[in-house]
């Protein structure tokens, strides 16, 4: 070849690589999120390294939670949004039934969704279409006081009948102050969607009917398996927690001594829990307790919060490099941290690597690895979470039965369902 061609062909490569090379034009963009001061500073320094990166520059809009939902829903009717949106993730329905709330995400190339197992992406996803990223999973788990077992001589329950058995010996040799359990509110509500996903291995929502999946039968064996808890003593009845003000666990004098042994939290709450313990006491993340004749773990596992872009993004893939940026590339990772809890992205986990509290990373490998229905977001929404919690006050109570109690959940849970139709 001669010289000028060799010169001519070198160029027209050098050429191509510039052109693969240089970033998009730059980009004006908004984020907004909600959280804490420690987030709110990493987020800022992050979204100043991402777009100091890729060339573009990113005005953050941070708030506290309360009033966040209102602000968002004003901004999506008006079509004002910011380009850029941290989600709760059982919000998707409300603003996206159809997938076509927010920017469909597998349509952006600057988005690397290998990152992200099927299971996130399809949580993050409305109607078949991509609509938010798993920013960190997060789930339910065991936390058992193990100073608590250990002064009975018994061993931290690994199954529902050794949990019963504990329970029966803590009361003989401890006194009948001292109770194994604790469920209220959210959380006896998810104690008995435990129950029956455990026995049945499906989520409360029929995803193909978007009506309940559970037949009443199936949900008042779940609601039974409360009172099961309450009349073994393992749990205070609603009545009794009433009485007291319903005090968060972690505010009350029994927890701090141990006379409350157990609960089920999110994975991400453990030294929520463990810090007001008085010195001598360990908390302990524990394996999911099954029920004799259980089909799966049951484990409720979900998107903590997504990342979403605006549909009405004047550049949604300026918006897609920042997200990129922020979720798997080092520069978003290492400024973010665990500021919104262990990432889900593999590229960040890997980044990241034992960083974090130790019990916390132990919680969330035991909700990463159990089995159970993917979970939809209408468990949380609003209303549907309001019929669980009234309905089994009532129950408590004594003012409505399991099998009549089931009946007014479904029904009232079917009727928010036909809403998104």
């Amino acid at each position: 070849m001669k010289p000028t061609r060799i010169a001519a062909a070198l160029a027209g490569v050098a050429y191509a690589a510039l052109a693969l090379a240089t970033p998009l034009q730059a980009a004006e963009l908004r984020m907004a999120w909600w959280g804490g001061e420690s987030r709110h500073v990493a987020t800022q320094k992050a979204l100043e390294a991402c777009g100091a990166k890729h060339g573009h520059t990113v005005k953050g809009e941070f708030t506290g939670f309360d009033g966040y939902l209102e602000k968002l829903t004003t901004q999506m009717a008006g079509q004002t949004e910011a380009d850029i949106m941290q989600v709760n993730w059982p919000w998707l329905p409300l603003f996206s039934k159809d997938g076509a709330g927010f920017a469909d995400l597998r349509a952006l190339k600057g988005l690397d969704l290998s990152n992200w197992s099927e299971d996130d992406l399809k949580a993050g996803s409305m109607n078949g279409v991509l609509q938010g990223l798993s920013v960190s999973t997060t789930g339910r788990v065991f936390f058992f006081n193990e100073t608590t077992f250990q002064k009975a001589g018994v061993p931290i329950p690994k199954s529902w009948d050794e949990f019963f058995a504990a329970t029966k010996t803590i009361k003989e040799k401890l006194g009948a102050d001292y109770y194994t359990f604790n469920a209220v509110k959210e959380t006896a509500q998810l104690l008995v969607t435990l129950a029956v996903v455990q026995k049945t291995g499906k989520d409360l929502v029929d995803p193909a009917t978007n009506r309940v999946a559970w037949t009443p039968e199936e949900l008042a064996a779940g609601i039974s398996f409360l009172g099961k808890l309450v009349e073994t003593g393992a749990i205070r009845s609603q009545k009794e927690e009433a009485a007291d003000g319903n005090v968060n666990l972690f505010e009350k004098p029994a927890w701090a001594e141990g006379k409350i042994a157990g609960s089920y939290e999110w994975d991400s709450t453990y030294s929520k829990y463990a810090d007001p313990l008085k010195d001598g006491q360990v908390l302990r993340p524990v394996a999911m307790l099954k029920l004799a004749d259980a089909v799966t773990e049951g484990v409720y596992r979900k998107p903590s919060m997504v990342f979403t872009i605006s549909k009405n993004s004047k550049d949604p893939e300026a918006a897609a490099q920042i997200v990129n940026c922020l979720l798997n590339e080092p520069e978003g990772i290492d400024a973010l941290g665990t500021a919104r809890g262990l990432p889900a992205s593999k590229a960040a986990a890997a980044r990241l690597g034992d960083s974090g509290e130790p019990e916390v990373r132990a919680a969330n490998a035991i909700v990463m690895a159990s089995s159970g229905p993917l979970v939809s977001p209408f468990n949380e929404h609003p209303e549907i979470r309001a019929a669980f919690i009234d309905t089994l006050e009532e129950y408590a109570y004594g003012q409505i039965s399991a099998e009549d109690g089931a009946q007014q959940i479904i029904d009232t849970v079917n009727d928010v369902l036909a809403k998104f139709d």
